[in-house]
């Protein structure tokens, strides 16, 4: 950080400040401090028939790649609109909320995931700007060596997993 986004003061500092216990960006001139936290990552595991709907990456990172529709949360949204939001962008189709399915912590990156289990109405869907292809996987082909990230592959398996147990809580994961 080169400046205060508050004052526009270059004089930016990185120290704890007092009654902290993290180094954090502050502004000596109009005492702002700059609190830099992890990003909100909102999707969905959107199931048909059995089948998992994933959405082939059109944007980078991991260009071609597949993945679960999500992306980060915007200001002024919840996370079920959030996730409810990026499914609708990225696979073009709207579903309904189940329920929180997996927590998925990166700390390495500053983000968290959250998934939400979520029923498709049909089978009719197509891909958005960010995403070249829109497929139904059934639990055999899931393209696991082609996944864009661990957070999605470790939703996915959690479901399948979990699929003819009692179990409804939320899966929670961590990328070391």
């Amino acid at each position: 950080m080169n400046y205060c986004s508050h004052c526009g003061s270059g004089d930016i500092r990185l120290e704890v400040p007092e009654g902290d216990n993290r180094l954090r960006y502050c502004c000596p001139v109009c005492s702002t401090i700059h609190y830099q936290n992890p990003n909100v990552v909102v999707g969905c595991l959107p199931v048909f028939e059995g089948k998992i709907l994933l959405c082939r990456r059109a944007i980078e990172p991991r260009l071609g790649f597949w993945n679960l529709p999500a992306g980060y949360l915007e200001n002024g949204e919840t996370v079920e609109e959030g996730a409810l939001r990026e499914t609708r962008e990225e696979a073009g189709i709207e579903v309904s909320i189940v329920r929180l399915h997996a927590l998925y912590n990166l700390p390495r990156v500053n983000q968290v995931y959250l998934f939400y289990l979520a029923e498709m109405p049909h089978d009719q869907f197509h891909g958005g700007v960010e995403s070249l292809e829109v497929k139904l996987f059934s639990p055999a082909d899931i393209p696991y060596h082609d996944m864009a990230f661990a957070s999605s592959t470790f939703a996915i398996r959690q479901y399948l997993d979990h699929l003819h147990s009692d179990f409804h809580g939320v899966h929670v994961g961590k990328w070391e």
